[in-house]
């Protein structure tokens, strides 16, 4: 029987000697009631909370967890860096290797640089851009997220206008906003950030076409302007290259994180010769980027990209789910929508403007033992299997069910209402 007690208690615990309890994109503030907050295992597919509930986790650690939480070759080489040398006066020869093995991977990059988030990562793609030619406008689209520095933000509390004075907006996909917010950018434009694709929080997921994409491009050229693909949440997921390759369209700089190190702590800026010196002159450094042990479980995740079958797998997995999502929801006279990348599913209801109808999915399905985001596009990783989702569908199964039975009495997150403004 699925319970939350000592949830319940460490969230009184720490609310006391937390701000807000929790924060960052890991707090449960807008994910349904009775969502677990702490966490005591994972293994594989799955995470256990702390009154010993079992889910099958479709948010992956919100996208590190690429290949299986605790992979055992990955621990194996994390066990045995960490015997030898982690974080010391210099870093070891592994920070060589890495590079060498991601430039050799991603067609576009002629260089690499590691930190340890993607806001690390983007933020040294923002100095870059703005090294290269001494210009000072990056272009960014609404609503997209690039982390949590003052610059990029979604919460503006701390933020002050001097740390966006120059940033300018456009809409994603829209090329001719786009050429908009270059010419307003006039002599200044330094660079253009894009998402490999739209994967907003509470909205459709949608894909770039190639003349956006090469529009972006050829803009940057004209304005000897660089152009960043911030690929921190779907680099691998989408290809075993830049995620804009499957559009042909290559960037200057891409920002990498989640998956790098399979859940070890590492994110990486790569780039071409063209940003090189520019990327020589800034200067961004921290503590722990040079550790070693997560280095070599990132060396050990490139090495089982290259030589496995693991995306085929992630796709393989990721339409069954979708499949799957859609028969139920036909099935129950429920209108859905699975949208964006199936190794990224976004699931949103019809005729469900407060989210109340996926609020309340997601929590029937959290209560059967399957973890999604009613907000948030979701995850799959190489170590699921049918039986996964398998068991998967058999709890939505009766989540629909119940939604159907109970949805005149849904009520709207009194959060989400006030942060979307529904």
């Amino acid at each position: 029987m699925w319970n939350n007690a000592n949830d319940r208690m460490l969230r009184e615990r720490a609310a006391e000697v937390i701000p807000g309890g929790m924060y960052g994109h890991q707090s449960v503030a807008l994910m349904p009631e009775d969502t677990p907050q702490f966490f005591t295992k994972a293994d594989g597919t799955r995470i256990t909370d702390a009154d010993g509930n079992v889910y099958i986790d479709f948010m992956c650690a919100y996208g590190p967890n690429l290949l299986g939480y605790n992979h055992p070759d990955i621990m194996r080489a994390v066990a045995d860096q960490q015997a030898r040398i982690d974080a010391a006066t210099g870093p070891t020869p592994l920070i060589v290797d890495l590079a060498e093995a991601m430039v050799s991977m991603v067609s576009h990059a002629d260089w690499a640089m590691f930190c340890k988030n993607g806001s690390d990562a983007t933020m040294m793609a923002l100095m870059i851009a703005r090294a290269y030619r001494g210009k000072r406008k990056v272009l960014v689209a609404r609503k997209s997220y690039h982390g949590s520095m003052p610059w990029s933000t979604p919460r503006p509390a701390g933020v002050v206008d001097e740390d966006r004075a120059h940033i300018i907006y456009f809409d994603y996909g829209d090329a001719q906003s786009l050429k908009d917010a270059v010419a307003s950018a006039g002599g200044d434009l330094a660079g253009i950030f894009a998402t490999p694709y739209r994967h907003d929080v509470f909205a459709d997921q949608s894909t770039p076409d190639r003349e956006y994409a090469q529009t972006a491009r050829d803009l940057a050229d004209e304005h000897d302007a660089l152009l960043i693909v911030d690929d921190v949440r779907a680099g691998f997921r989408v290809a075993r290259d830049c995620s804009w390759e499957t559009i042909g369209v290559r960037p200057d700089l891409s920002a990498w994180g989640k998956v790098l190190g399979n859940g070890q702590p590492i994110s990486a800026l790569l780039g071409n010769d063209r940003a090189r010196d520019a990327a020589s002159r800034i200067y961004a450094t921290g503590s722990y980027w040079f550790a070693a042990v997560p280095m070599a479980a990132a060396l050990e995740t490139m090495r089982i990209i290259r030589e496995t079958e693991y995306l085929e797998d992630m796709r393989r997995i990721g339409t069954a789910f979708r499949d799957g999502l859609n028969a139920q929801a036909e099935e129950f006279g429920i209108g859905i929508r699975c949208t964006g990348p199936v190794t990224l599913p976004m699931l949103q209801f019809d005729d469900d403007p407060d989210f109340r109808v996926g609020y309340g999915f997601c929590r029937a399905a959290m209560k059967r033992g399957v973890y999604l985001s009613p907000y948030h596009n979701m995850f799959t990783n190489a170590a699921m299997t049918e039986a996964d989702i398998a068991q998967t569908l058999e709890a939505t199964g009766a989540a629909f069910e119940e939604i159907k039975r109970n949805r005149a009495s849904l009520q709207p997150s009194t959060t989400v209402m006030a942060l979307t403004g529904s």
